[in-house]
């Protein structure tokens, strides 16, 4: 059951990734095409850093409440490595501040890091996703 739980976890976070993905893709980029592209940043966080959080509790026997904790207890268990956890923690200090308030200055700063923060969410998931079938050989 748990498995399972994991799986899906991971399956949600991998289609809301790619959704980012496919919207870096589109050109040009318009207001509106950045706008999509910031919330489906923070939907893909979300989904990313919930499903590092089951994997954790499930896989590593570590319980953390917060996107903070999954992202150091991730560091720890070694689906981050150093730069990526900072990289993870400052992509986590984005999302904060685009879901308290819209700013057009942060949104075009914002924008300009997707990029980065796309391809570490796909190597989190990644990491994750090949622990889970190496466990289950």
């Amino acid at each position: 059951m748990e498995l399972n739980r994991v799986q899906e976890r991971l399956a949600v976070a991998r289609r809301a990734v790619r959704t980012l993905q496919a919207v870096l893709q589109v050109q040009p980029v318009t207001d509106i095409v950045r706008d999509a592209a910031i919330q489906r940043f923070e939907y893909s966080f979300e989904t990313t850093w919930k499903a590092a959080q089951h994997f954790l509790r499930v896989f590593e026997a570590i319980e953390a409440a917060s996107p903070r904790q999954v992202i150091r207890a991730a560091f720890q268990a070694g689906l981050l490595d150093e730069p990526e956890a900072r990289q993870a923690l400052a992509m986590l200090q984005d999302r904060n501040m685009t879901v308290h308030t819209y700013n057009e200055a942060l949104a075009r700063t914002l924008f300009a890091r997707l990029q980065d923060y796309a391809a570490l969410m796909d190597r989190w998931l990644q990491r994750m996703e090949t622990r889970l079938n190496t466990s289950f050989l």
